[in-house]
């Protein structure tokens, strides 16, 4: 960790930090204060999918989008990864990963496949009766 003339230290591979006031950059201003994502209130659980779609007009102009915005795009490039695993890798806090995902999925720039409500998940009696039935051939 080093320190510079300001009196902000630098960690290694992480975001700049105050000695008192913590990271320069406050969730709120990465989101423009907003706690919710895009106006349609999208919510994202934390174990869905996100993936990149690559014909999207907004995904490679680096102009039109903040760098927290370009961080989820490379990070999805790679792989598609869960909303969890988008905040650690890009070290954000969730709630500003949501936000920040509810404007790529406005732009066209990633597809979210949710997960399926426990309500809709076949009934284990059902399944039990296949298995059984499969055996039985």
């Amino acid at each position: 960790m080093t320190e510079d003339t300001s009196g902000a230290l630098q960690q290694e591979g992480s975001q700049w930090y105050d000695n008192e006031a913590g990271p320069l950059v406050r969730p709120y201003a990465m989101t423009g204060g907003r706690t919710k994502p895009g106006p349609t209130g999208v919510r994202f659980d934390l174990i869905a999918l996100v993936t990149l779609d690559t014909s999207a007009p907004g995904v490679d102009d680096d102009t039109s989008l903040g760098p927290e915005h370009r961080a989820l795009i490379e990070l999805c490039r790679i792989e598609t990864q869960s909303v969890a695993e988008l905040s650690a890798d890009a070290d954000l806090p969730v709630g500003v990963v949501r936000v920040l995902l509810g404007d790529l999925l406005e732009l066209g720039c990633v597809t979210v496949s949710r997960p399926v409500p426990p309500a809709q998940l076949p009934d284990e009696r059902i399944l039990r009766e296949v298995i059984d039935g499969l055996r039985a051939l």
